[in-house]
């Protein structure tokens, strides 16, 4: 229940960030109507069923987005949630269901407007840094950050002055650098050689059945993210990766 809460929280963040509306005091409503959502019509999940995907008011269609969202962060809550309460489970439960919710957000924004807030790479970063700081020495989180926002940003300057275009967008860029807080130096090298593979993955097949061509903009957060959700939530996994690319040991 907590979790679907929350997420009907993060489809106000994904719908008005990106617009720059008021997310924190104005009332949800319609974006069709403008209808005011009474409370009762904005029960996770259960309201959605309940208006059987529509608004009361013009009828017009909801999207599955919204209950899909509260459901899965619903999900996401309950996988993180320690199986008893102490200080030190809850303090890190909350963060990294908060890192979580982060990524959600970003992951969606971008698929549907090609932009990563610069507000969630601010919280994100704040944090990594309240994480980081409290368990690493300065040098790790410190050039983490330096080395996930520099090194991008040096590739994109090199690209731009190559090609005459824009390889990675500020945000991505960003977003490296708030990763690297946390995953270090190293750590957010990783990120990036994972998330240029997701990406090669994902956009070469596009481009051979002609999905998509070289022209057409591929946001490209949504690789950073799953790489980095299989770093931080999937640590096993992730270093079984890392002993793979770098062979065997002599």
């Amino acid at each position: 229940m907590f979790g679907a809460l929350v997420g009907s929280f993060l489809n106000v963040l994904i719908l008005r960030m990106p617009k720059g509306e008021n997310f924190v005091s104005e009332r949800s409503h319609c974006p069709k109507c403008d209808k005011l959502i009474y409370w009762y019509e904005n029960i996770p999940i259960i309201s959605y069923l309940f208006l059987r995907g529509k608004c009361s008011g013009c009828k017009n269609k909801i999207s599955i987005q919204y209950p899909a969202v509260e459901l899965f962060t619903g999900v996401v809550c309950l996988a993180l949630a320690p199986s008893f309460i102490s200080v030190e489970k809850l303090a890190s439960f909350l963060f990294y269901f908060s890192v979580a919710c982060a990524f959600i957000v970003h992951f969606i924004i971008d698929l549907k407007h090609k932009i990563l807030p610069d507000g969630i790479n601010i919280y994100l970063a704040i944090l990594f840094i309240s994480s980081s700081a409290l368990s690493r020495p300065y040098e790790f989180w410190l050039i983490g950050g330096l080395v996930g926002f520099l090194f991008p940003l040096a590739i994109t300057y090199i690209f731009y002055l190559l090609k005459n275009q824009v390889g990675l967008g500020g945000g991505d860029i960003k977003l490296y650098g708030a990763l690297g807080i946390f995953l270090g130096p190293m750590g957010v090298l990783h990120n990036i050689f994972m998330s240029c593979m997701l990406g090669s993955l994902i956009s070469i097949p596009l481009l051979s059945f002609k999905i998509i061509d070289r022209k057409t903009p591929v946001p490209f957060g949504p690789f950073i993210i799953l790489a980095a959700v299989i770093q931080i939530y999937f640590p096993s996994f992730y270093q079984s990766i890392v002993e793979y690319i770098s062979g065997p040991s002599l």
